[in-house]
């Protein structure tokens, strides 16, 4: 009985110190924070060039006159 019961404890922590497997370490990466540039810095760009476009474009016409 003795043998059968040392049996058992030998194969029950057996069994339970092997059933977790291996787990990979978890690297967590540190946040990063992003600063947004201000929408309107870049508006005036397209908006320059399609009034020089618009310059441009008019100063054809007068040619003929």
């Amino acid at each position: 009985m003795r043998k059968l019961l040392s049996a058992l404890v030998l194969a029950g922590t057996a069994t339970t110190a092997a059933a977790g497997g291996y787990v990979a370490p978890v690297v967590e990466a540190a946040p990063v924070v992003v600063q947004k540039s201000s929408s309107s810095s870049g508006i005036w760009v397209p908006i320059a060039i399609l009034v020089l476009v618009g310059v441009l474009a008019s100063g054809h016409h007068d040619k003929g006159e």
